[in-house]
């Protein structure tokens, strides 16, 4: 079956990404692999919120963050998210050049996001807020830093399906991949959602 008739709505069944074995497998395989990172992120969590007030001699928080650059950055994430349900409601139409598209608005999101973040990171060391400055500075680039790290594989991940549907197509062995790779990008979002929360909101207004 050609790739041209798999962007034709109704040429694949109906939850395609759940419509085979495989298929099945790959999607409880991912909300496990999600259940294990959400462990991963609470255990970061944690570590952040005992160690958000140990700063012996560096700047805290509340000099630091500026919550009008963080919210642009929150706009953008959720509004990537909502680009990717998007290209869901499109995978579930089979229309490809739809999910193709879709994904695409949503990788630009994700450069965005982390364009702003590596322009917030640099602004923090010239601040004097290094990595090894205090156990705050630590605690916060490692729960950010590892955050982002998930934002930019979750990019190239997308990327690359995007590069390999123009080659194989929309079928019931694509469609799982750009299912779970949405469910990735929710994930990610939603955690920054905490990020967001915990970190910013409540380092600005402090201990």
């Amino acid at each position: 079956m050609s790739a041209a008739h798999h962007e034709v709505g109704g040429a694949l069944p109906p939850h395609a990404e759940t419509a085979t074995l495989e298929g099945k497998n790959k999607v409880l395989g991912f909300w496990l692999f999600l259940g294990g990172e959400c462990v991963l992120f609470g255990t970061l969590f944690a570590s952040f919120i005992a160690l958000r007030n140990q700063v012996p001699d560096g700047p805290t928080g509340q000099h630091l963050f500026t919550l009008d650059l963080v919210a642009l950055s929150t706009f953008i994430l959720l509004t990537s998210s909502l680009t990717s349900v998007f290209a869901t409601m499109a995978l579930h139409r089979g229309d490809l050049k739809k999910v193709q598209a879709w994904m695409a608005v949503t990788v630009l999101f994700g450069l965005s996001f982390l364009g702003l973040e590596v322009y917030e990171f640099i602004h923090y060391v010239h601040e004097g807020h290094t990595f090894t400055k205090s156990a705050f500075a630590s605690s916060f680039y490692t729960l950010v830093g590892f955050h982002g790290a998930h934002v930019a594989f979750g990019v190239l991940w997308i990327t690359l399906l995007i590069i390999q549907s123009f080659k194989k197509g929309l079928t019931v062995v694509t469609a799982p991949k750009f299912y779970v790779a949405g469910l990735y990008w929710h994930f990610i979002d939603v955690v920054w959602v905490f990020i967001f929360t915990v970190v910013y909101l409540m380092g600005k207004v402090g201990p």
